[in-house]
């Protein structure tokens, strides 16, 4: 949670740093916003750009990138607009470096200016937010159980099997039905007397 929240305070400070940076001057006072997107491919001119197709652009891609990345807490995201950042940087550098014959770093207002530090501290702080934020957590799914395997028990023999030696084919009935009435399996211990019989008898004539 704490990383979450200190990785997002870096890639909102970086992607300000990168959106205000065409706002100042780039090299030899001239702000970033006029330089064209296509002059970065094809050569820095002298040709004013307008706002929306300026280096601003991808600026604020980048930007957008990377307030996605922090709502949605994707490291990817923020990472790849610190990466779009830092690589228009660089391909400006690269473009300027070209026309000019060199870059050139004075205090008197020539050369590389503040808008230049602003795009690279900005994609270094995209990527750091990256590096610190820990991103959204993993959620395991459980696997149901699986059954028991079904075995029979084991005093029960299997089906289509005798009972074992020594045993009453009776004793399997009898266990599962521990509420049978009483008496059902029960033999009389003796015969009944013969003088009860006689006395049921009527007499002979």
């Amino acid at each position: 949670m704490i990383r979450n929240a200190v990785g997002s305070v870096l890639a909102l400070a970086g992607a300000t740093a990168a959106v205000w940076s065409p706002f100042r001057a780039w090299y030899d006072g001239r702000p970033g916003r006029d330089y064209p997107i296509d002059d970065l491919f094809t050569g820095v001119t002298d040709a004013k750009a307008e706002v929306i197709g300026s280096i601003l652009l991808p600026f604020a891609f980048a930007a957008l990138l990377a307030l996605l990345g922090v709502v949605l807490r994707s490291r990817p995201l923020v990472a790849l607009a610190g990466l779009v950042v830092l690589g228009f940087t660089v391909l400006w550098a690269v473009r300027v470096g070209q026309a000019e014959e060199g870059l050139v770093v004075s205090g008197d207002g020539r050369g590389l200016g503040v808008g230049v530090g602003l795009a690279f501290g900005g994609g270094v702080l995209l990527l750091l937010g990256a590096l610190v934020m820990s991103g959204r957590p993993r959620r395991h799914r459980l696997e149901p159980a699986a059954p028991p395997p079904a075995h029979p028990a084991p005093d029960e023999p299997p089906p289509g099997e005798a009972p074992p030696p020594g045993r009453s084919p009776y004793d399997t009935e009898t266990r599962s039905m521990p509420y049978a009435a009483p008496g059902r399996f029960d033999v009389p211990a003796e015969p009944p007397r013969d003088r009860d019989r006689d006395r049921d008898e009527p007499p002979r004539g």
